[in-house]
């Protein structure tokens, strides 16, 4: 299994941070921000990583939200998603992000998502709450 980490970040308005894919797996796919937790690294390093360098914002990691199984191309990715608070930055896509954006739920309705992603934040309680 390949252990892996996303950040569940909701702004002051209840919208919610997504990040379209550049890269496979997921290329052109919208999902939370998030990747593979480097040896050595512990699961909110890897969040706090993974997210500046995706989104340019620097965040808290609060509680384990929930976690996920999912197929890759040689075994399974592990994927623990963590609730985060942003404490500063400046909204950027970079990284394997070919944009990042706050999205409604209005809007989250339009885009291709990750497979298993909205039934995930609805079932977690985490969907946009604008």
């Amino acid at each position: 299994m390949i252990r892996c980490v996303g950040g569940i970040v909701h702004d002051s308005n209840g919208r919610l941070l997504l990040v379209r894919r550049a890269n496979p797996p997921g290329e052109g796919l919208w999902s939370i921000p998030g990747g593979r937790v480097e040896p050595g690294e512990d699961d909110r390093a890897a969040v706090i990583r993974e997210i500046r360098e995706e989104t340019g914002l620097s965040v808290t990691v609060g509680e384990l939200i929930g976690s996920v199984t999912r197929p890759a191309v040689h075994g399974l990715y592990d994927i623990h998603d963590y609730a985060c608070q942003v404490r500063s930055g400046v909204l950027r896509a970079g990284d394997d992000a070919a944009e990042v954006r706050w999205v409604t739920g209005a809007i989250l309705d339009t885009l291709p998502l990750s497979e298993g992603l909205h039934e995930t934040l609805q079932a977690w309680g985490q969907l946009p709450r604008a």
